[in-house]
């Protein structure tokens, strides 16, 4: 199927990502409602549902290094949504070849791409009949990504809405021949992810700076004596910090937002 020259082929494959946890039902519920409305041949996928209450940035860094590793065709939900119930808009994109769904609260920014189509869901159109102010994972999203998983084209779901919150994640900043990051993530290990991209510190040797203490760029954890601080080239492609076989969230201080500098090692 085509609109305007973008290609929606569904997978039948429904990625879900929230901030709802596990201990209460609602991820179940929203399932129930995907595979009543658009079948049992749907695949439902569970990207994560630790992302920490509330919190937009986290969701839209996670979702944004994950989607790709799916098939073209996979309609990704993701609900992180503070404004529940408010006029906030839900949004449905197009983009290489996958949709998208989440609320428009700045989530969706960092994960779309140049090119990508973005509308304001017909909520009207696609919510159950009797719609909770409160829970528009189940009563909103999931029949809406049931629709688009079923072969309905995500272009045709909604109308434009060119005002959509779509700033990026922070850029890095130069100071001359160094990088000031910005902690983007806190992963379970306590690792903390940068925004600095593999490219800038391809050539000579680097270290990062975090107050008075001096950790070397390595290429892997093992290389660090064991409760080292050291920074690295992660599976994201980005700078993170780390303490081998420890928690450098902790041992630092720091968290999302926090600074960092990387400097040339003489």
């Amino acid at each position: 199927m085509t609109s305007k020259g973008v290609s929606w082929r569904p997978s039948g494959i429904v990625t879900l990502l929230t901030d709802f946890g596990l201990s209460d039902a609602y991820v179940g519920v929203m399932k129930g409602v995907i595979y009543g409305r658009g079948g049992a041949g749907l695949k439902v996928e569970d990207l994560t549902h630790a992302i920490p209450p509330q919190d937009v940035a986290a969701a839209a860094f996670h979702l944004a290094h994950a989607w790709r590793f799916y098939p073209e065709g996979t309609v990704h939900v993701a609900v992180c949504d503070p404004g529940v119930g408010t006029e906030r808009e839900v949004l449905v994109a197009l983009h290489a070849g996958h949709a998208f769904l989440a609320p428009d609260n700045g989530l969706l920014g960092p994960v779309l791409g140049e090119g990508a189509r973005v509308l304001a869901l017909d909520v009207e159109r696609f919510a159950l009949a009797r719609r909770s102010r409160t829970f528009h994972g189940r009563d909103v999203f999931a029949p809406a990504a049931a629709a688009l998983a079923a072969g309905l084209d995500p272009l045709s779901a909604g109308r434009a809405h060119p005002s959509w919150r779509h700033a990026g994640f922070p850029a890095p900043e130069a100071d001359g021949e160094a990088w000031v990051a910005t902690v983007l993530s806190v992963d379970r290990f306590g690792n903390l992810v940068g925004n600095v991209p593999a490219e800038r510190v391809a050539e000579g040797r680097w270290r990062a700076v975090v107050r008075d203490r001096r950790a070397p760029l390595l290429g892997a954890y093992g290389e660090a004596p064991r409760g080292g601080l050291l920074a690295l080239v992660d599976s994201y492609d980005l700078v993170e910090l780390a303490v081998r076989d420890g928690n450098a969230a902790e041992e630092l201080g720091l968290g999302p937002g926090d600074r960092f500098r990387l400097e040339r090692d003489a």
